[in-house]
């Protein structure tokens, strides 16, 4: 989507309207998958793996066919460009979501700092993270620099705090670094340094770091499930909500499916699946939805197209259930805009009055979350 303009607008989480989230319960079950490191053989293919996707600029809102343009939707004002980056924090959880923080405006390296230093528990920062949420980095760790080579590696150097983390923290560090650095523009990996010396692996547990880390790596990967050899991660999109149930956000999480599989049919799927047990996260498909198909247009559009009873006329389809689709399609699909169709229906209309049968781009800010 970094060929089109767009009109910055409201973040998913400020566009959703269904007065249940607010009970900190899903539209359909509430559900979730706790962390824990893949097998070994698993953890090597995905750090061997190169390349990632990220989420870029856009608002959950129909794209204009003639100019390419994303109309803001919602009733708040809308969020002007530069004013948040986007960071990687712990919820209450234990997971990683996605959140949009006002940080204090500089150039490039300033800005890539800030962002590392935003995931410092208890740091300079602390104070414009929402509650519920936390820096998973040692208190005390600096972040001395940020550079970025020719390859679009983004070389980071931390003080020896860094070190100092435990031990079953090691993994979850790694995905908020990696995840929170290559959501910005014109970096594709990250390689990380302590005290003047490159980190082959961590000092910890041993996670091999002698590749850079990129979106492959994947992020709040399931503790449970069958184990796929031959295997391609993929992300999907599902809910939660903050401790006092006022607040609801996306929280990104890795599956993995059998390699050859389309990669965007395969998440869809695995969206419909639903989270697994325990630990907060909260399905956003109904048990009776299917998918018809899913094709990729020669203007770059994806076009999904979904069955589902509970919503015969396609009106008044719960908006965190269609903008789930909007931000798992955009994810595994370099970050292409998508049409829905349901039942047949090419006008298909959410509760945020958006309507997601006419192509809409994910949004800038995922989760913009008030303080």
């Amino acid at each position: 989507m970094k060929h089109m303009t767009k009109v910055r607008g409201l973040s998913a989480a400020c566009l959703l309207t269904v007065p249940i989230l607010l009970s900190g319960c899903g539209l359909f079950g509430s559900e979730s998958a706790a962390v824990d490191p893949p097998p070994e053989e698993i953890e090597a293919q995905m750090l061997e793996i190169s390349g990632s996707t990220t989420l870029d600029t856009g608002v959950f809102g129909p794209v204009a066919e003639d100019t390419g343009a994303a109309a803001g939707t919602g009733q708040q004002e809308a969020i002007a460009p530069g004013e948040r980056t986007t960071v990687y924090l712990q919820d209450s959880n234990g997971l990683l979501a996605p959140v949009a923080l006002k940080l204090p405006e500089g150039d490039s390296n300033t800005m890539l700092k800030d962002s590392l230093t935003a995931l410092v528990s208890k740091g300079a920062y602390a104070s414009t993270v929402p509650e519920g949420f936390s820096g998973v980095l040692p208190t005390g760790t600096e972040v001395q620099n940020v550079s970025i080579d020719k390859n679009k590696i983004a070389v980071v150097e931390f003080n020896s705090v860094f070190n100092e983390y435990k031990p079953a923290d090691e993994r979850t560090i790694l995905e908020a670094i990696t995840w929170t650095l290559t959501g910005q523009e014109g970096i594709e990996g990250v390689q990380l340094w302590v005290d003047g010396k490159k980190l082959t692996e961590m000092p910890l547990q041993g996670t091999p770091l002698d590749h850079p880390l990129s979106r492959s790596f994947g992020i709040n990967l399931p503790r449970n499930g069958p184990v796929l050899m031959n295997s391609t991660a993929v992300t999907v999109y599902f809910s939660a909500a903050t401790p006092d149930g006022t607040q609801q956000y996306y929280v990104p999480v890795t599956r993995f499916v059998p390699a050859g599989e389309d990669r965007v049919k395969a998440a869809l799927n695995e969206l419909i699946a639903g989270p697994e047990s325990a630990g907060g996260l909260e399905m956003v498909m109904t048990g009776g939805t299917a998918i018809d198909s899913v094709e990729a247009g020669q203007n770059g559009v994806v076009t999904v197209s979904l069955t589902d009873d509970m919503f015969e006329d396609a009106q008044n389809v719960p908006a965190e259930m269609l903008e789930s689709v909007v931000l798992t399609v955009a994810q595994n699909a370099d970050d292409a805009p998508v049409q829905i169709r349901l039942n047949g229906q090419e006008t298909v209309t959410g509760t945020d009055n958006v309507n997601y049968g006419q192509p809409v781009s994910a949004p800038e800010y995922v989760n913009a979350l008030a303080l």
